[in-house]
């Protein structure tokens, strides 16, 4: 092994070396070795051009088209155009300067090459600038190149800008006779009974293959190799947790469990009940539960279906929330729904805050609040309700503002930001000043403060420490608002007269409300906003507003999301943060009749005291057992965190080791030495913190026998990855749909094979609405830009889609994206005569678009052809038919985002997704993909096949390099499950490896220290 140890510096010099390390984390001559090729250009054959990813560093095989030298700037520049060709289609490179003069040479026409850069578009056309090459074949000085290729499989080594994949190419010829050094881990017995090639000989010929059968063999092997040693170590975890004893933890008739299912504000589903029962069954048994929960229990904390939630496109109605939607959470990071919860209908209440803005929600919803001399707490509406005073009758409590974030709603801003609010305040340019148009307010942070500069330069001035805005209609006014509060900042309308309203503006110091004027001077406490909201100099976000106060609306429809992210917060109407989490308690109930105690660790005191208050509140008066007014069959539950004080901390302390506490959460303040338990029975650890090997077995040591584990995670993980990432637990998965949403059917539409598929198409659209039904077309483009190619238009219903162009490389590589208006001009004279058609997208004026969308909800328009513009701003229950033009285009998020617009009523949703690329290709077999699920899961396994699984086992979660270089753990799930079953074997007969010592030192390899902790924290 000393030679695969081997620093690559001291075999390939410092520069080589120090690129191969910074750039692709490859440090010794065993990591180069397991750096596999991508792929293999074989001699004579093309690489496709036809799919390259956009801004991704591509290395490519093609043959020179033509070359020609450019005059620009007057004659005094010239750059070199070489176009590319493979047959699939065309690639432009570009040369500039003095740096054309060697390709310029080199580059003829039919000349073949490996070209390797950053994949740009320039004038809609895809094109590398100043790629790195390495000819195949030519010159009469590469004569030898030529014999030296002839008849070759050529590696493709994932590479990066600074090191070609020929270059890494190289560096593998330098060391590629170290492979004789490799320690082979596989039995001899196992590799011979699933006839495999020993591993130096796969390490040569997955390097260097001389036919395809080489490469086969050798993946194959490598394959086994790391499916093998990952699968040993899990086994090994597996049979070191059977060995342990528990407690069995059985089920108790009449006991706070069925105490606490009659009291549930909602039903359970087939689902979580199924769940259930398989956690009940490994508690009653009497080795430790060691178990992954796939999914959550709704808590039933819910904001009415047109609460508003903040996404990187502007807000979104709650009920447009979809699994997979990405919202802005307080921090200003992006975070993945991952749960919808419908709650039907429920009484609501609106929070008013101190600068008139409110936001409405259930009883029970979550709010991060701050009081004078506190920290922050997680408090519900109920109990704001309860205590929203303080003795001198001023607002208690306080809401932190949410960072400022860039937003992105897609529409044109053809204008200046600034010139656009001068503009509006004082009506020059014919602009109606009533409102800030969309694409402005749904716009990057700079851009939103320099209309509210404009504004208030135009038509405001300095009062105190904050600004005013004089006399603005109503709709500007309110806009003006809704860009102060996205900056951060307070803003109050004040009625002056007819409608008109004055603006209080304070914004924070990184964000000046005036460009021509004075600063304004600092906010301090008492200025202009009232001595209970001021900022304070700790709001470095922005500035905290007050409860005012809690007006009882009434009865709404309502539904609770969970987000995927540790804060469990969003951001809600008017920028305020808000918070939303749902929590598994029952598996904690059920141990708490057996006799024992249920632990729940969490990994910071904000959410461990949220935990407890969700826990408290559902369980109601169960949770004050041995109380005063507590349930008879009640239990404590008890908070135990850091920094609680000593009174509360012994109190809590003596509640766990006598047993009055059933359910105790904590943070790591639960693992400390002076923490004694009566009888620790399960512990409740969530994935997305995981904690430490000593931790663990620190809080293990708490129980009479080791306690019971279950994991919970809301991030769906495919069973593949579940059997790598997670392969010492047994996995329960909850994958049910929401409740009330109705089934969508999906299919592709595949136009230019089968144009009679796309006439079928519209025909349905037509069923659709003579059932009473709506639809919506979409299409990646408006149509209104620079005048498309000659013939680049396509007929939606016609065989002109499915005709063949001039030449492969000028279909769907020159083509356009399809386009609103054409499509809808072409749809209304065509396949949809008769019906009532409208167009949306993002360049219309916002009372244009707020018409037509008033209209369609009206069921005054039968179909609706448009942008991504729906993506979030349309939700008509009645609409059940989806047409996706070019779907191809568009990403698995946003097509299942998209596809969520249809069955949001009681009528089945269709959506169908046309594409004109081949049946074979990637883009297609994605679109096949979604097309078969509605399952999040199986989603993420899409998305992670197309991000591959580095991100699932690589630094994104375990914090080191991923082992894992030939095995997809998405795609070799045969692999995995026949390399678990050897594994389980070989470690049942010897579990310490004693008769395997290859196999112990590809295990220390692979799995170092670190990786060995990652995977026991599962």
């Amino acid at each position: 092994m000393a030679a695969l140890d081997e620093p690559l510096k001291k075999i390939l010099g410092g520069t080589t070396a120090k690129v191969l390390a910074e750039h692709l984390d490859l440090q010794t001559v065993g990591d180069l070795l397991h750096h596999y090729p991508r792929r293999y250009a074989e001699r004579g054959e093309l690489t496709r051009l036809a799919d390259l990813p956009l801004d991704e560093h591509v290395t490519v095989v093609a043959q020179v088209a033509d070359a020609r030298v450019m005059k620009f700037n007057g004659g005094r520049g010239q750059r070199l155009e070489v176009t590319l060709t493979d047959g699939s289609g065309r690639l432009r490179l570009v040369f500039f300067g003095k740096g054309i003069h060697k390709p310029h040479k080199d580059l003829l026409p039919g000349r073949r090459a490996m070209f390797a850069g950053k994949v740009s578009v320039f004038n809609r056309k895809l094109q590398l600038a100043h790629p790195e090459y390495e000819l195949l074949d030519g010159d009469e000085s590469g004569a030898d190149a030529v014999n030296a290729f002839a008849g070759q499989l050529l590696p493709i080594y994932p590479a990066c800008q600074q090191m070609a994949s020929w270059k890494i190419a190289k560096a593998v010829d330098a060391v590629l006779p170290s492979a004789q050094d490799a320690v082979d881990p596989l039995p001899e017995a196992l590799r011979e009974g699933r006839e495999l090639v020993p591993l130096t000989e796969a390490l040569l010929k997955i390097h260097r293959p001389a036919t395809k059968a080489d490469i086969a063999a050798a993946r194959d092997r490598l394959k086994w190799d790391e499916a093998f040693v990952l699968q040993v170590a899990l086994a090994r975890r597996r049979l070191a947790e059977t060995q342990l004893p528990a407690v069995a933890r059985s089920l108790v008739t009449g006991g706070i469990l069925d105490a606490f299912d009659a009291k549930l504000p909602f039903t359970l589903t087939d689902g979580q009940q199924k769940v259930s029962r398989e956690i009940f069954d490994d508690l009653a048994t009497e080795h430790p539960m060691h178990r992954l929960l796939q999914g959550e229990v709704g808590s039933g904390k819910a904001q009415p279906l047109d609460a508003l939630v903040l996404t990187p496109r502007g807000f979104c109605p709650m009920g447009e929330m979809a699994v997979g939607t990405e919202v802005v959470v307080p921090s200003g990071e992006l975070a993945v729904v991952d749960g919808v919860f419908p709650q039907g209908e429920r009484e609501v209440w609106r929070l008013v805050l101190s600068d008139g803005s409110a936001v409405e929600c259930d009883d029970e919803h979550l709010w991060i609040v701050g009081a004078r001399g506190t920290d922050e707490q997680v408090r519900t509406t109920r109990e704001l309700r309860g205590d929203l005073l303080t003795a001198d009758g001023r607002p208690k409590w306080s809401i932190a503002a949410a960072t400022p974030v860039d937003l992105e709603g897609g529409e044109d801003r053809p204008l200046d930001p600034y010139g656009v609010g001068r503009a509006l305040a004082d009506g020059s340019g014919g602009r109606p000043a009533d409102r800030v148009p969309s694409a402005y307010r749904n716009a990057p942070l700079k851009d939103r403060l320099a209309v509210v500069q404009g504004l208030m330069d135009a038509g405001g001035r300095p009062a105190g420490g904050a600004a005013v805005y004089r006399s603005a209609a109503a709709p500007l006014a309110g806009d003006l608002a809704w860009l102060v509060r996205s900056l951060g900042g307070r803003a109050r309308l004040h009625p002056v007269h007819d409608g008109a309203y004055d603006v209080s503006v304070a914004l924070p110091a990184a964000y000046p409300p005036f460009r021509d004027q004075l600063p304004v001077p600092p906010v301090t406490r008492g200025d202009a906003a009232g001595p209970e909201d001021a900022a304070g100099p700790e709001d470095g976000a922005g500035f905290r507003r007050t409860v005012r106060a809690i007006e009882y609306v009434g009865r709404k429809p309502v539904q609770c999301i969970s987000v995927r992210h540790p804060c469990h917060a969003y951001v809600t109407d008017h920028f305020t943060v808000t918070h939303n989490t749902m929590v598994a308690l029952r598996a904690m109930l059920g141990v708490v009749d057996s006799g024992g105690q249920a632990a729940m660790l969490a990994p910071t005191e904000v959410l461990a005291q949220q935990h407890h208050r969700s826990i408290t509140e559902m369980m109601g008066e169960l949770a004050e057992g041995g109380m005063l007014g507590g349930a008879e069959k009640g239990t404590k539950v008890v908070l135990l965190t850091g920094s609680m004080g000593a009174a509360a901390r012994r109190q809590a302390l003596l509640d766990l080791v006598t047993g009055e506490a059933g359910v105790v959460v904590g943070t790591h303040a639960l693992i400390e030495d002076k923490v004694q338990f009566h009888d620790l029975g399960l512990v409740v650890v969530d994935e997305q913190h995981r904690f430490g090997v000593e931790q663990r077995d620190a809080l293990r040591g708490k129980g009479k026998q080791p306690p019971h584990l279950l994991v919970m995670t809301a991030t769906p993980i495919p069973r593949t990855v579940a059997m790598t990432v997670f392969g010492d637990l047994e996995t329960s998965v909850l994958d049910q749909l929401p409740a009330g949403r109705s089934p969508i059917a999906t299919h592709v539409v595949p136009a230019k094979d089968k144009p009679h598929f796309l006439a079928r198409a519209w025909e349905r659209v037509r069923e659709e609405v003579a059932a009473g039904h709506q639809g919506y077309v979409v299409c990646p483009r408006i149509g209104d830009e620079e005048e498309a190619p000659k013939g680049a238009k396509k007929a939606a219903g016609s065989k002109g889609a499915a005709a063949k162009e001039s030449s492969p490389e000028d279909a769907e590589e020159k083509r356009p994206p399809l386009a609103v208006l054409d499509i809808a001009e072409q749809l209304a004279q065509g396949p949809l005569d008769g019906l009532r058609v409208a167009v949306l997208h993002g360049r219309m004026a916002p009372d244009d678009k707020d018409d037509v969308m008033r209209r369609f909800a009206a069921g005054e328009l039968d179909v609706l052809v448009a942008t991504t513009v729906i993506e979030v701003g349309v939700n008509v229950p009645n609409a059940t038919a989806m047409v996706i033009m070019d779907a191809d285009r568009f990403g698995v998020s946003q097509l299942h985002q998209l596809r969520g617009r249809v069955g949001r009523g009681t009528a089945p949703g269709l959506c169908l997704l046309v594409s004109e690329m081949p049946e074979a290709s990637p883009a297609r077999a994605r679109l096949a993909a979604v097309a078969g699920t509605l399952d999040g899961f199986e989603l993420s396994r899409i998305d992670l096949e197309q991000r591959r699984e580095g991100d699932v086992l690589g630094r994104a979660q375990s914090g080191v390099r991923s082992s894992l270089r030939m095995l997809a753990v998405i795609d070799d799930e045969e692999v995995i499950a026949a390399a678990r079953e050897e594994a389980t074997a070989l470690v049942a007969a010897d579990p310490e490896l004693t008769g395997f010592p290859e196999l112990r030192i590809a295990l220390s390899a692979l799995l170092d220290e670190q990786r060995e902790q990652y995977l026991d924290k599962g």
